[in-house]
């Protein structure tokens, strides 16, 4: 913070600037303050500022904090708004397992679809047409609505990472997979638009068709696992349930866990009292979701093993040259 006053720099407003912008203002913010260029020229000299980017500078003379590296890109490119992951570092998420945190990831940023700038070392641009729509400018930094951020990321992942991005940002309470499908409908242009549009309609909806269905083709047939049986009625001693997959001979079953994020205490006692009521009757239960049904060969090869354990004597197959049902299953990401 500026120890001595300059000119005629409002000393208490650029205080009350760099608590309220994490230590990091612009030039441009400091003439607004009353600086003329020679003062900002003796801050630097004192070591009372120092530059981040041209034109933005941070109050002290140690590494800028991620906060700061934010606050930094968003002014030295201004207007412009957080963006993509930096927008959900930004908003509080803390599961993204892909991003790391490390640090060194670049700043990403969006800016108007007129603008011609070239960005400084360090932060990625995004033109986007109509971007004020998406732009929260009340937050500090301003942002994009943390729908467009996860929908954009995802959108540049593998459908498993972007699976998981998604429900991760639902389970952490960010926001619905409702909402998140209500936004989709809003991006006509987005990548992976038909395949998120499809698996968070599934999820909003609760009916989990989609997810069944993908089970069936991608994990079932293409591994040539045995044919389940498929919305199994059963009298337990909880009463009538709908079991997704039974593979009857070697007493399994498999239900497909379709659900974004937290779930309600009924829900997961209901799973809990499912699973007793089938160990009881000498069932095993394996309850893959999204993440794991996405990842098919994996699956199908903890499936096979599960039913040649208990009696299945087929052999699986693999679905192609790079299926890992090779490997057991071990290729990929854990």
């Amino acid at each position: 913070m500026p120890k001595r006053s300059t000119s005629s720099l409002d000393q208490d407003r650029l205080a009350r600037l760099l608590r309220a912008q994490d230590g990091v203002v612009s030039r441009s913010q400091l003439v607004e303050l009353g600086a003329s260029r020679a003062d900002v020229r003796r801050l630097v000299a004192r070591r009372e500022l120092f530059v981040v980017h041209p034109g933005v500078y941070v109050d002290h003379g140690a590494r800028p904090t991620r906060a700061q590296r934010r606050w930094a890109a968003v002014l030295a490119c201004a207007p412009a708004a957080l963006h993509r992951e930096s927008a959900l570092d930004a908003h509080g998420m803390t599961r993204d397992r892909r991003a790391g945190g490390t640090g060194t990831e670049p700043v990403r940023l969006v800016v108007g679809h007129d603008r011609r700038i070239r960005p400084p070392e360090g932060v990625v641009v995004e033109r986007v047409a109509e971007h004020e729509q998406w732009v929260q400018p009340n937050r500090r930094p301003p942002r994009v609505a943390v729908e467009l951020a996860l929908l954009k990321a995802a959108a540049d992942r593998d459908p498993a990472g972007a699976v998981a991005l998604l429900s991760d940002a639902v389970h952490q309470g960010l926001t619905t997979a409702e909402r998140l499908a209500q936004t989709v409908g809003r991006l006509p242009r987005l990548p992976r638009r038909a395949f998120l549009g499809e698996v968070l309609a599934d999820v909003a909806s609760g009916a989990r068709s989609v997810l069944e269905q993908r089970y069936l083709r991608d994990v079932e047939r293409a591994h040539g696992l045995p044919l389940g049986e498929r919305q199994l009625r059963q009298d337990t001693a909880s009463g009538v349930v709908h079991r997704d997959v039974r593979y009857a001979p070697e007493r399994v079953l498999v239900e497909l866990d379709g659900a974004f994020g937290h779930r309600d205490a009924v829900d997961r006692w209901s799973d809990l009292q499912r699973d007793l009521d089938a160990s009881v009757d000498d069932h095993l239960t394996l309850r893959p979701g999204w993440a794991q049904v996405l990842e098919p060969c994996r699956l199908a090869a903890i499936v096979a093993q599960v039913l040649r354990r208990r009696g299945w004597v087929g052999v699986p197959r693999p679905c192609g040259p790079a299926c890992a049902l090779g490997d057991g299953g071990a290729t990929g990401p854990t």
